[in-house]
């Protein structure tokens, strides 16, 4: 049977549309143990680099699977917002153009940092106010503190209940099953 090459960006729009499928019932796990076998034989996706996600979050987050599997299992937890506003940061810091940069940490504080905002990461009132003053001049370090406060939380929460949860452990298990055949 030929095997069959799922780009990187392909590979996100399934995710996408999994959990869109989610939500209207379909089975989250099932599919990416489906695709996990597939990328296994594409060497995509192997028990490896799957085994080294639970050394440590940054080594799940340096992982282009890795990466995407978590954020599937946040979103499938409505709690994607800190992996969100992690990623928004890390680009946000690389931008050069003091109008660009302007610009996005507006948007940026809209969406994460106000109160209130549509997807409001979980900081103390302190690190808020520091942004909102590092609002009137910001530079590529102007989220900082909030970027760091939001990776020790997925650290110290959700990146535990990834390890543990059913999906890690079974696409694990998938991987580990398809290296033995």
């Amino acid at each position: 049977m030929p095997s069959i090459d799922v780009s990187p960006q392909r590979e996100l729009q399934n995710l996408n549309m999994d959990l869109d499928n989610k939500k209207r019932g379909g089975n989250l796990k099932s599919r990416l143990q489906c695709r996990s076998s597939q990328d296994a034989n594409n060497e995509g996706l192997c028990y490896e680099e799957m085994s080294q996600w639970s050394e440590s979050l940054e080594r799940l987050l340096s992982s282009k699977y890795g990466m995407k599997i978590f954020q599937a299992y946040l979103k499938s937890e409505f709690s994607d917002e800190n992996i969100e506003f992690w990623l928004v940061c890390e680009d946000y810091k690389k931008m050069k153009s003091s109008f660009r940069m302007s610009s996005r940490a507006k948007k940026i504080f809209k969406r994460y940092i106000q109160a209130e905002a549509p997807r409001e990461i979980n900081i103390d009132h302190n690190t808020r106010e520091l942004i909102r003053r590092n609002m009137k001049t910001p530079d590529s370090l102007c989220f900082d503190d909030a970027r760091r406060i939001v990776y020790v939380l997925m650290e110290k929460d959700s990146y535990p209940r990834f390890l543990r949860s059913d999906l890690y452990q079974d696409l694990l298990e998938s991987t580990s099953e398809s290296v033995q055949m």
